[in-house]
Order: structure tokens, then C-alpha cells, then sequence
């Protein structure tokens, strides 16, 4: 950078914290604002969203999804014209597009920017996606400063529909374990159970993904019978069968597969 760059962080959670300490010590200059936490040491402490965002080259919101809205029309009147909102709030792709929409009103540029993994321990070298009017602008930007941004040439909102998807499977995964780990320490086989899961995960490659979408599909039937038999089980045990009670359901609206199907080799599991 020839150019020493300013930027605002909008919320100093676990995320903007980390972030703005990151900026600060590779050289930016912070304005920073949360109204419920301070300013890290070398940022700029504000008192709003206009004071933060004033003389900001880029403003970055990490405050969370509900406040997004609010913060971007609290904000944006202060904006220099030449600066770009950038929100890597986990939000909606609808919620993404109305704030790139509210930005153009007022000539100012908007990028989506999703978080593709957890923060701590990374800082800004937490792999991001960005889509949207600015997204290379961005990239470049925070990509001086040591930033890892992957560029999707798509309006805003691509950035969130991508990081949805994956937080589908992988929060969902996580409930499960979770669910499951619960049940096997009320059972005294959490550590067995911890070993199953391992070796599951480690040898998952593309080919699990095409068996369990075909083995599920096949024998949605069986499989919601075995969950409500889990779902019992862990009734018995005293413990809420969410994730288990939810597959049933999800596996009970599955139709069986018609009679004139090809017959595959049976999948296990």
C-alpha cells in the first residue's frame, strides 16, 4: 500500500475484535465503535456509527445480522463517497441485497463478505468470500494488510448463499454430535462413540457424500424407523431427541424410490 488505509470496525466482538487488533498492527488506522465494547489499544474510539465511518475508506460490519440494517442507515449518511460498506455479518442473502440496494441509493459501494471459518486463532487470516460491486476493491484492500479473501465475480448475497449452505451441513453435523455425544455419556460409551465419529470423518471423501445421498434416498423408509427407535432411546435416557426426532421427520417426506428403479448394490448404514 502506498497509502496508509483508514478503516472503520462496526462491532468488537469476537470477530470485529479480532479483526481491528489485526488492522492496528499491521499498520491501518482503526476508528472503531461497539456500544457495549471498548475500542481495543491503538484504534480510534467513536461513539456512533457516523463518527466511526467518517473518513473510512472501507467500514466493516461485524456487529451481527439484526443490527446490520439499522447500522448501514446510521452510518452510510457520514460515508465519503468513495468508500465501501462491507458486511461479513452471517446474514440472509435477501438481507445482503437490501443493503447493497440501500448503499447504491446513497452512491456508495456495498461488498457481501462471509466468514468460512471459526476467527479465533486466525484473526484476519480467516479465510473470507466476498461478492458484490467492490468485492476485488476489498480483496485488495484487506488482502495488504494480510487478509485471505476469495473473490466471487456475483452480486452481493453469493458470498452469504455460499457460507448458508455450508453452515446447513456443518451446524447441522455439529447439533448431531453433539446429540449423539450426549447419549453415549448417559450410556457410558461416549469414548467409543468419539472413535466411530473420527474414523467416519477421516475417511470421508466425495465418494461419502454420492453414497449417503443415494443410501438415504433408497431407504428413507428404513432409516426414519431406525431415527424414531433413536429418538425413543434417548427419551428413555432423558434427553430431548431434537436433531434425532427432526430426521425422522425430514426422512418421512422422502418418497420411496419407484418400482421400475434400477437396482443398486445396497449401501450400509
Amino acid at each position: 500500500m502506498t497509502q496508509q488505509t483508514t478503516i472503520a470496525v462496526l462491532g468488537l466482538g469476537e470477530a470485529g475484535g479480532a479483526f481491528a487488533r489485526d488492522l492496528i498492527a499491521a499498520g491501518a488506522t482503526v476508528r472503531a465503535f461497539d456500544p457495549a465494547v471498548a475500542a481495543p489499544d491503538g484504534a480510534v474510539a467513536c461513539r456512533s456509527e457516523a463518527e466511526a465511518v467518517d473518513t473510512a475508506d472501507l467500514v466493516l460490519g461485524v456487529n451481527n445480522a439484526r443490527a446490520a440494517k439499522a447500522a448501514l442507515e446510521r452510518g452510510s449518511p457520514a460515508m465519503s463517497a468513495d468508500a465501501v460498506w462491507v458486511d461479513m455479518n452471517t446474514a440472509a442473502p435477501d438481507l445482503k441485497r437490501t443493503l447493497d440496494a440501500h448503499a447504491a441509493r446513497r452512491g456508495l459501494g456495498f461488498v457481501d463478505v462471509a466468514i468460512m471459518a471459526p476467527v479465533p486463532g486466525r484473526g484476519l487470516r480467516t479465510p473470507l468470500m466476498a461478492s458484490g460491486r467492490d468485492a476485488h476493491r476489498v480483496a485488495d484492500i484487506l488482502g495488504s494488510y494480510g487478509a485471505s479473501v476469495d473473490v466471487l465475480d456475483a452480486p452481493a448475497g453469493a458470498a452469504a448463499e455460499r457460507k448458508l449452505l455450508r453452515s446447513i451441513f456443518y451446524k447441522g453435523m455439529s447439533a448431531a454430535i453433539v446429540e449423539a455425544l450426549t447419549a453415549g455419556r448417559a450410556l457410558g460409551l461416549e469414548e467409543w462413540l468419539t472413535t466411530n465419529i473420527a474414523d467416519e470423518l477421516t475417511r470421508a471423501d466425495a465418494a461419502t457424500i454420492a453414497r449417503v445421498v443415494d443410501g438415504t434416498r433408497r431407504h428413507a423408509r428404513r432409516r426414519a424407523d431406525e431415527m424414531d427407535a433413536a429418538a425413543a432411546m434417548l427419551r428413555a435416557l432423558g434427553i430431548d431427541p431434537d436433531i434425532a426426532q427432526a430426521t425422522h421427520e425430514l426422512l418421512t417426506k422422502i418418497p420411496a424410490p419407484s418400482a421400475g428403479a434400477e437396482p443398486r448394490r445396497a449401501v450400509p448404514n
